[in-house]
């Protein structure tokens, strides 16, 4: 789902533009050149999390903000993970004043420390067939899809699937194991496949009348 990223959701002009206390001309060369290249990304996922094109457009401001502020915290890794990390705690601050928000628990098998660990060192495994069927489905299915899933599924899926992070990264913006991320990325999965492709043919002889 990775090709479908750029065409599910388009920041307005507004959101575009630097957020209020960005670097002027000439200063913050290095927060312009490491973090706003994934503005775009960071609007696709404040877009999945809060299901509000407006709400979302706010998070990114106040997130890119935020980064801008405390980019000085900033200790290498991912330029990408640390931002997206902001925009999650943004959009869940966003959300929290809504009446009727609940908190999803959510209960993941995961694995074990010794188990993650080696993970962490191995490269993230190629697209499988379900994966390929779920990248030709149509962008708007694929989309209410998504949106459709609850918030620590979703977001794991568009981590990785959309946004094409690593086991490693989604771990340091999600804040959880890498074991965790990988069980509900493939829960997630299960779902979207479940909502998006033709159920299996059953076996013919299955389908025929008892002779």
């Amino acid at each position: 789902m990775k090709t479908l990223s750029t065409q599910l959701f388009t920041r307005r002009a507004s959101a575009a533009s630097p957020a209020p206390g960005s670097p002027p001309p000439g200063a913050g060369q290095e927060f312009q050149t490491l973090i706003l290249p994934h503005l775009d990304g960071a609007y696709n996922l404040a877009r999945y999390l809060t299901r509000d094109a407006q709400l979302s457009e706010d998070v990114v401001q106040e997130a890119m903000l935020r980064a801008f502020r405390s980019f000085s915290q900033y200790r290498g890794g991912s330029p990408r993970a640390w931002l997206f990390a902001i925009v999650r705690n943004c959009s869940r601050t966003a959300q929290s004043g809504r009446s009727g928000a609940v908190s999803l628990v959510v209960s993941d098998s995961g694995l074990s420390s010794e188990a993650a660990a080696e993970l962490a060192n191995t490269a993230d495994p190629a697209p499988g067939p379900e994966e390929e069927l779920l990248r030709k489905a149509d962008v708007d299915r694929v989309r209410a899809a998504i949106e459709a899933i609850p918030e620590p599924f979703r977001e794991t899926v568009v981590l990785r699937d959309l946004e094409d992070l690593s086991y490693a990264e989604i771990a340091t913006v999600t804040g959880v194991p890498i074991g965790t991320v990988m069980s509900r990325l493939s829960r997630a999965r299960g779902m979207l496949a479940k909502e998006l492709l033709p159920p299996a043919k059953t076996d013919s002889a299955q389908s025929r009348s008892v002779q």
